[in-house]
Order: C-alpha cells, then structure tokens, then sequence
C-alpha cells in the first residue's frame, strides 16, 4: 500500500495582553472558552488578522484528512528551534504554511519560508522573495507601475518634514497607510485625510505607531474588488468579490479598515460585507481579471493569491494590493469566490495542496 503523503499545518500563534503581561492566546484560554475570545476581539485585545489562523487550522486539518492525507498541526509559539527540531524529526512530505509572522513582526513571515527553502521542503503558497516584496507596498506599486498596470499614485514619507504638497502630483483626499503590513493592520476611519494638517497628524501616527515609514496614496473614490487567483502555469481567476460598503454611516470613509476586516460587532464590520460575484459590465470584468493576473505573474505568486482593486465611477480599475497566501478561512473573500466559482471549501484546499506538490514532484 502506497504511503500517504504527510501535509503538516504549521502556523504561529498569536499572543494576546492578558493582566499577566502578553501569554499565547491557547495560555489565555480563550481558544477554549469562546465567550472570551469574543470579548478579547471586542475589544482590540487581539489581533484577529492572526488569530483567524488559529481558527481555521482544524479546519484545514480536516479537510485534508478527508482528501486523504496524513496530516498535523505544529505551532512554533515564536520558536524557531523549536521549529527545526519539529521538521527534522517529522520530515513532512509537504508544509502548508499559514505562518504570518515571527514575534509579531510581518516582515518574518517571509524569513519562515526561507526556512522551508533551505531545508527543501515543498511547502504552500509563495516564495520569500514575492512574501517580501508584496508586504513592501511601495515596492509593489512601483513594480507594477513600471509594467503599466494602474495604481494610484503615491509617495513614501520616512520624515514629516519631507511633506510639501506642492511636490507631488496628487491632490485630496490622500489616504495614509503603514509602508509594510498587510491585513488593513495601521488604516482606520482617519487614514483618509482632505487637508495637509491631518495628513501630517496621520503619517506622525504610523511613525510612532508602527515604527515605519507611512505610504501617502491618492485616494481613489469608487468600488472596491477583491480578485481570487488560483494554481500555477495557467492559474485560473475566480469570480470577482467586492466590498459593500451601503451599510456604512454616510460619514464613514468607504474603506477597509482594520476593525471592518477583523473586529466582529463593529460598525465597521457590520457595515461592510462581501458580495460575490460582483455585478460588472463584461467588459470591465474581463479588463479586472485580465489586470489581476497580470499582477499575480509580475510578483511571483504561487498557487493562490488575492489581488485587491478599486474601481472609479467612470470603470477605471487600479491594484491597491497584491496579497499572496491570502486569509483562507471559510469566510474570508477567497473562499467566497472559490464557493461561487463551484469549489467546496475541501476542494479549494485540496486544490493549493496539489499546486504546491506539481511544483515539487
């Protein structure tokens, strides 16, 4: 009888502020007791954009283990030996990676792929390098800028001092975001700003927030879309999503904010919600799709991504972001359009396996 092939998930669990000091959320209890870990959610004491992983790792499990595989979970709680140790004396057939940060730094997610790299074990989703890039948002927009693919037009703020309206092509309402995270982590209800004293107060609030440069973008009013991508060599672009923002108070930005994507039971949250697939004239959802996997080659994504759009009043598209190893939870927009497209949440998991082990025969 042939072996099954052993598909470890390996993910990293977030910590949450507990009157203790920081604990992983399992040490908290609130993994086990629901009520808390609304409670924690209701009130920013976790990050959701992480904490969604550790909710959906069963439920990956499960559905391998329903395809056929032999499977685990490893957490590696901020360790990495405690993660070479895992693969070494586990030797997985196949990772699927789900790690997002190391010590709640994003730019470590990528440096836990590099780990599977050096080691060669085939693992999920991109490489380094596209992890990389694609949490550099400047970098991303001047890539794809450079191939003539449409993105608002930006400028990166290191200084307060460096900003002078006057030297940039970009006219309000300007929207402010941190230079490298990803998950709407950094943009609330006041990342857009209309004048040049709030966009100062707004870039001086990432500086001291997030410890990073800001990224200053011209805010582009319309419609915003979510585009699934998935496989390799022929990827397939899966029914487009988007962003109802109709339930959102008239003086609301119309926008994804943090708490919209991760803080349940916000105005936010209850006021934006996806709709798939989004009613398009053909034309514009041929350019969109079309647009999209540009973006997904140019990067480098690998077996599934999400490439994020807004789309003017006048069906003007622009990337706002290419977001490889997108949040696959059975909620989330990417399985939202793999559901429309007539893939169960199992098959869609399945499906990312089998592209990552076609690229590792």
């Amino acid at each position: 009888m042939r072996k099954k092939l052993h598909v470890s998930v390996i993910f990293n669990e977030p910590t949450v502020q507990t009157k203790e000091g920081r604990k992983f959320i399992s040490e908290s209890g609130m993994i086990q007791d629901g009520s808390a870990l609304e409670t924690a959610r209701a009130n920013g004491l976790v990050d959701m954009s992480e904490v969604g992983v550790v909710e959906e790792r069963e439920d990956i499990q499960t559905a391998l283990n329903s395809l056929g595989y032999q499977t685990s979970i490893f957490n590696m709680s901020n360790n990495v030996d405690r993660l070479l140790e895992f693969l070494k004396s586990e030797k997985p057939d196949l990772i699927f990676n789900l790690v997002e940060s190391l010590g709640e730094e994003a730019v470590h997610e990528m440096h836990v792929a590099g780990i599977y790299e050096i080691l060669e074990i085939p693992y999920t989703g991109s490489s380094p390098v596209t992890l990389g890039t694609c949490l550099n948002k400047a970098r991303t927009k001047e890539i794809l800028a450079h191939h003539g693919i449409p993105t608002a037009k930006f400028i990166v703020c290191k200084h307060v001092n460096e900003i002078n309206v006057d030297d940039f092509e970009m006219a309000f309402p300007l929207i402010v975001k941190p230079a490298k995270e990803d998950a709407s982590v950094g943009i609330d209800n006041d990342s857009v700003v209309d004048s040049l004293t709030a966009l100062k107060k707004r870039v001086r609030f990432i500086f001291t927030r997030f410890d990073q440069p800001a990224i200053v973008e011209e805010y582009i009013e319309g419609r915003e879309l979510n585009v699934a991508v998935l496989g390799n060599g022929k990827p397939v672009v899966l029914p487009i999503s988007e962003i109802d923002f109709s339930g959102l108070p008239a003086d609301y930005p119309k926008i994804v904010t943090y708490d919209a994507k991760w803080m349940n039971g916000t105005v936010e949250y209850e006021g934006t919600k996806g709709l798939c697939p989004a009613d398009l004239p053909p034309t514009v959802e041929a350019r969109v799709k079309d647009l999209a996997l540009q973006a997904y080659h140019l990067m480098g994504c690998r077996d599934y991504a999400r490439i994020d759009f807004r789309l003017t009043k006048n069906n003007k598209p622009f990337v706002l972001e290419v977001n490889p190893n997108p949040d696959i939870s059975d909620d989330a927009g990417f399985i939202r359009s793999t559901t429309t497209y007539g893939y169960s949440f199992n098959e869609t998991i399945g499906k990312i396996v089998e592209c990552a082990l076609k690229r590792n025969p």
